[in-house]
Parts: C-alpha cells; sequence; structure tokens
C-alpha cells in the first residue's frame, strides 16, 4: 500500500459547534448555545485554557474510566430538555445559510445525540450526490443514530433510507426531520437490524449511490440480535457491496472505540470491493480544537467509484 494513502482528515467544527480545549481525560464542547464537559480518555497532554473557562460549563460529565454506562451529568447552569445545533449543507457554509436543524440532548450518557467529527464525511457525501445528474439520488445509512447524514442527504434532495435498531434514535430523528422543518423530504425511517435489511435487500434488488456504514462495536438490534463488529462486520460489507449502484456509487465506512487499526478495515473494505474499480482513502478522523490540540475520533475507510 502507497504510504500517502493513510490520511488525517480534521475539522474545525461549524457555527453551532466547536471544541474549545482538550487534555487531562477530558475534552470542553459547545454545542450551539451550551458547553460541556466531557471525557475523552484520548486527551493524554494538558489542558491549555485556564480552569475558569472549564467552569463555565452549563454540564459536566462525570463517568468511571471509559464506562459511559456508570457515568451521569451534573448539571450546573440551566440546560434546556433540548436545544437546536444547526449544521450547514457545508463546513465551508454558514449556518444561517442551507442547513439542517440537530436538537441535543443531555439523554443520560454523554453523547448528545450529534457527532460534529463526521462533518468532513458529510461534506464528501454531498459532494457525490451532486454529480449524479439524469436520476434522483439514493443513499442508505446504516447505524444511523438520530439522522444528521440523513438529513443532510435529504435536504440536498436524496431519497433516503435510514435504519437504525433503537426506536430511541428513530424517534430522536424524526424529532430532528421536523426541527429541520423538511417534512416533505423522502426519508425512510426504519427500526431494523443492519444486517437483515442489508440481506433483504440484496433479495429485492436494490442500489444506492452512496452507502454510509457506522456500525457500533457490539449492540443488540430490534429484536435482540447480537452484534460484535469484528464478527458480523465482514458479511454485512459483502451485502453492503451488492448494494452499490452500477454508477456514482460510494461508500464510507466509520469506527469508533475500538483497539484496532485503519489499515485493517481498508484491507476488509477492499477485499470486499475486490472486482469493483474504484478509489480508496483510509485513515483517521480528528476533531481541532480552538487551543490547537488535535483529539482523534474515529479510523474510516471511504470508496468511491471511479467514472
Amino acid at each position: 500500500m502507497p504510504p500517502d494513502r493513510l490520511q488525517l482528515i480534521t475539522s474545525d467544527g461549524f457555527p453551532d459547534y466547536a471544541l474549545l480545549d482538550a487534555g487531562g481525560g477530558r475534552k470542553l464542547e459547545r454545542f450551539g448555545e451550551i458547553l460541556v464537559d466531557r471525557p475523552e480518555p484520548q486527551a493524554l497532554w494538558q489542558p491549555q485554557l485556564p480552569k475558569n473557562e472549564w467552569r463555565k460549563a452549563h454540564a459536566v460529565f462525570s463517568a468511571s474510566g471509559e464506562d459511559e454506562e456508570k457515568g451521569k451529568w451534573r448539571v450546573d447552569k440551566h440546560v434546556p430538555d433540548a436545544w437546536p445545533v444547526r449544521i450547514p449543507l457545508s463546513e465551508r457554509k454558514e449556518a444561517t445559510t442551507e442547513s439542517v436543524t440537530m436538537l441535543c440532548k443531555l439523554a443520560g450518557l454523554w453523547h448528545l445525540g450529534l457527532f460534529p467529527e463526521q462533518a468532513p464525511h458529510w461534506d464528501w457525501m454531498l459532494s457525490r450526490l451532486a454529480a449524479i445528474k439524469g436520476e434522483r439520488p439514493r443513499v442508505l445509512n446504516l447505524f444511523g443514530y438520530t439522522g444528521a447524514a440523513s438529513l443532510l442527504a435529504a435536504k440536498a434532495g436524496a431519497e433516503v433510507t435510514h435504519v437504525d435498531a433503537s426506536k430511541k434514535a428513530i424517534q430522536w430523528g424524526k424529532e430532528n426531520q421536523a426541527a429541520s422543518k423538511l417534512d416533505g423530504v423522502k426519508i425512510r425511517w426504519l427500526l431494523d437490524d443492519a444486517a437483515k435489511f442489508v440481506a433483504r435487500d440484496v433479495r429485492r434488488g436494490k442500489t444506492y449511490h452512496v452507502i454510509l456504514v457506522d456500525p457500533p462495536k457490539f449492540g443488540r438490534g430490534p429484536d435482540g440480535e447480537v452484534w460484535d463488529l469484528f464478527k458480523n462486520l465482514p458479511s454485512l460489507l459483502s451485502d453492503a457491496a451488492k448494494l452499490l449502484a452500477p454508477s456514482h456509487a460510494a461508500m464510507v465506512l466509520t469506527v469508533y472505540a475500538i483497539r484496532a487499526s485503519a489499515l485493517a478495515f481498508d484491507q476488509l473494505l477492499q477485499q470486499t470491493l475486490n472486482d469493483t474499480r474504484g478509489q480508496f482513502e483510509c485513515g483517521e478522523l480528528a476533531i481541532r480544537s480552538s487551543s490547537g490540540h488535535m483529539v482523534p475520533t474515529s479510523l474510516f475507510v471511504r470508496w468511491s467509484q471511479r467514472a
């Protein structure tokens, strides 16, 4: 593999989101008007901002090690039950132009319903959708969570199929669609096991121009199906590859919070798409803080079909 294949893709956020500082195993972020202090095990360095800046946080999440299930929020200043964070259709645009609205919440865990580090992937997806002429683009968002990518794709004119095994996430996504005033766009919100759904769509002969795969390390489907990334991902990708449209196709795989290398997933997707002409990219996503440090967030592999 050529050494320049590995990439570090960074984001400085967007108008409604900023990573203000990180260090000492924590990160200080602004989501809209709300500041939160959350665990970040990979922030091994020391914070750059003074403590009084960190004390401005509206809410602080305390966890036992990396086990977020045992943590809880401490709310020091008023935080609404839900508050808006706007995502522009491009990192290069202001949120006051074309955007979608995500409703963030302190929903029990340290996640707020939005992963801002995915912004470069959203931009990449939208650029590929814009290149499709003569038919309506089709997007499949697997493990779609609360729907940021789905809403951005739909806003850009795509027909979107959003699949997630969490009833709560699906409902949250529908709330985000309403907050974005996108009632007229075409999104299918499906509560389903991703692997079973993909296998059924292969039998149906469905195809998509862009497929997003953002799986957890472990999880359960709506009927108790067990998901194990290392056991189940190869077969899922094998089926997903069969759903790629014959032209203008692209796929993004993102993997979080595991002890693995981007090279491993790059080689898996290369093998899966061995007979498909296209271009691969792999590496890490990171968020750049206002104080200068970069916080690594996830591994990724991206593939797009050559013209």
